[in-house]
């Protein structure tokens, strides 16, 4: 994959900023991860998606947790996975796993289910970010793990939602991004859930 050096000079600089405003926003907002959980009609309704695997992420640092959401599925029949990363410069591996279940670093040094945790396909895929847009565009880690995987799932005849978890406040009016950055299909924060936009 070719890199374009100004793009990642921006995304760079972006991401100082984006992880400033996010830490912020944790301290202000620590609510906001239960009112993400209250709204899980509101996701299902909008993704328009009855139960089977919500893949979840487990949060570092000032991520929106994803765990009450997930409970909040699980009780509406819902089963949870989280990814795993089995090759570096591949797409992402999605294991079975519940809120008790024991963890171990994956091959990126990120907890992940254990090697023995059945591998699932997820009908829903939420996503951590440091900012997003209306447009659906998202800054990462830099990674590059959820980018490869959507356009790996992209190609299969239905592929499941990627929806971000974010505060309401992380919203940029525009994210740099290049031709292999992977859009989310929408975003669901504290206020509500906004389908990626477009027409804009």
């Amino acid at each position: 994959m070719t890199t374009d050096p100004i793009l990642d000079a921006k995304k760079a600089a972006l991401r100082i900023e984006a992880r400033r405003t996010r830490k912020a926003l944790q301290v202000q907002h620590p609510e906001a991860e239960w009112m993400i959980a209250g709204r899980a009609d509101e996701l299902l309704h909008s993704v328009s998606l009855g139960p089977g695997v919500a893949a979840l992420y487990k949060a570092l640092g000032a991520e929106i947790d994803p765990r009450p959401l997930g409970e909040a599925l699980m009780r509406k029949g819902w089963r949870l996975a989280l990814p795993a990363v089995i090759d570096l410069e591949g797409p992402l591996e999605f294991r079975a796993w519940a809120p008790r279940d024991t963890l171990a670093h994956d091959l990126a040094g990120l907890p992940a289910p254990l090697d023995s945790a059945p591998p699932v396909a997820p009908s829903l895929i939420l996503v951590p970010l440091l900012a997003f847009d209306r447009r659906g565009h998202r800054l990462g880690q830099g990674g590059g793990f959820y980018d490869r995987t959507f356009e790996a799932l992209r190609r299969s005849p239905r592929p499941p939602p990627f929806v971000g978890l974010a505060y309401e406040g992380q919203e940029l009016d525009t994210i740099p991004h290049g031709p292999h950055d992977q859009p989310l299909d929408g975003i669901l924060t504290e206020a509500g859930y906004t389908a990626a936009r477009k027409d804009i």
